[in-house]
């Protein structure tokens, strides 16, 4: 009796052990740079900074997202103009597209914060592109006043795909004149912040 009760702990153990592994080697297993797209949208080139920078830790092609039409080059313009398309619902037609989207295994997408929201480029992006079974790392630059519901936003956009803890770091603060930022001390910044964020969402 001793000796069955014994085997069936075993067995029990062994199985347990069993059920445990694959998740451990799921965890580890590294996606192919060919299987990586980062999407970026910039307006002074700190969140594309931001796109190059995970680039050199993890590969894959780079895209930033255009509009077809652009919007104006003057700050209160622009404000003023997504305000009224985030009142509305908006969604700026884009001029890029990306025809070989279903290669792709991991989209990182990346953008500042906008009014406290999802920038309306980038939701053009995520309507027009069926990111299902994809796995979506959003990433984000802002003023200093964090990400407001942008990453909830993404979350809501992308119900059928794997969404991971998103990275955010203050960039320039357009309003008054801060533009690009991501040089010297605060380039080096930023770039230990990204290594350990990739460290901690498991993917180096």
């Amino acid at each position: 009796m001793k000796l069955l009760l014994l085997s069936i702990l075993l067995f029990t153990s062994l199985l347990g052990s069993c059920q445990t592994k694959p998740e451990a080697i799921l965890e580890n297993t590294q996606v192919a740079s060919d299987k990586i797209l980062i999407v970026y949208l910039s307006r002074t080139k700190n969140t594309k900074a931001v796109a190059e920078m995970i680039q050199e830790q993890v590969g894959g092609t780079l895209i930033e997202v255009e509009l077809v039409t652009p919007y104006p080059e003057d700050y209160r313009a622009i404000v003023a103009q997504v305000a009224r398309e985030n009142e509305s619902g908006f969604l700026p037609p884009l001029k890029t597209k990306i025809s070989n989207l279903d290669q792709y295994e991991v989209i990182y997408l990346g953008f500042p914060t906008w009014g406290m929201q999802l920038p309306p480029p980038m939701k053009s992006f995520l309507t027009d592109n069926n990111l299902s079974g994809k796995t979506v790392i959003p990433f984000n630059t802002n003023a200093g006043y964090g990400v407001g519901s942008s990453f909830k936003t993404v979350k809501k956009l992308c119900p059928k795909s794997r969404v991971l803890e998103g990275f955010s770091t203050k960039g320039g603060v357009e309003r008054d004149g801060i533009l690009f930022v991501m040089e010297g001390e605060k380039r080096i910044e930023v770039k230990t912040q990204i290594n350990q964020w990739l460290q901690r969402i498991g993917i180096i």
